[in-house]
């Protein structure tokens, strides 16, 4: 399986990462990759920038270096209620949003709280995909989650950071893999690289998905044709919003 696309990557921006948006596209052109997502910390996260920062990314232009950019936003969790820390204001105008657990913006607390927060944030119009949500930390009830992917038709990310800065993760991942093969969930895939060289990087990914045995249909970054549909389904659901 052949992935394309890095759909969760730091600029210097987030305060805690160390490659400008030139440097990432540059390695990622490098690593093989056709499409990244900038998905910068949002305003919650220390160090992370201020809101207007998502609301002037349109100056990026939507291809550097030969690789497509994206822009979006890594949303911080910020209650069990399943609040976030960026209006819908600034995420109806970004091209892919993640939304995820750190514990420097929430403390973890119990399996139901975090599992009750992950299914509000993917009923949310404007948030399309949980990110690392293998994290012991923030416990989640697998199951539950993945069927609320699948009833909003939103997005898991499979992390390949996960198993390096957030230690225990590998059966969970493992678990939320077969979960999203087995309901028929898509899975997206995010480097996490806080540094140009990490953009691409999958190993811990697609060791994961070749064990689980998913189905290559069920992994939007293998393909341009599948990302162009999760976004066009993106576009779609929110201009249906000021419709209503």
């Amino acid at each position: 399986m052949k992935i394309i696309a890095d759909t969760h990557t730091h600029t210097i921006s987030s305060g805690h990462a160390y490659s400008t948006i030139q440097e990432n596209a540059r390695e990622a052109f490098a690593n093989g990759m056709q499409v990244i997502n900038m998905s910068d910390h949002g305003p919650a996260m220390s160090g992370a920038p201020f809101r207007y920062h998502f609301g002037n990314l349109g100056v990026i232009p939507d291809t550097l270096y030969g690789v497509r950019v994206l822009k979006g936003v890594e949303l911080n969790i910020i209650n069990y209620n399943g609040e976030i820390d960026l209006d819908d204001y600034y995420l109806e105008k970004l091209d892919l949003v993640l939304a995820s657990y750190h514990d420097i913006c929430i403390k973890p607390a119990t399996i139901e709280e975090h599992t009750n927060a992950a299914i509000e944030i993917l009923s949310n119009p404007y948030i399309d995909v949980f990110a690392h949500p293998g994290n012991p930390q923030f416990q989640i009830d697998i199951e539950k989650v993945v069927k609320a992917a699948k009833d909003n038709n939103k997005l898991i990310e499979i992390n390949n950071q996960s198993a390096v800065v957030r230690k225990g993760s590998e059966k969970n991942c493992f678990q939320i893999v077969q979960m999203c093969k087995k309901h028929g969930v898509r899975i997206t895939t995010g480097s996490d690289a806080h540094i140009s060289f990490g953009i691409g990087k999958f190993d811990f990914v697609t060791n994961l998905l070749e064990e689980a045995d998913m189905p290559e249909e069920l992994v939007i970054t293998t393909s341009i044709e599948k990302i162009d549909a999760y976004l066009l389904e993106r576009r779609n659901r929110i201009q249906n919003l000021s419709k209503a």
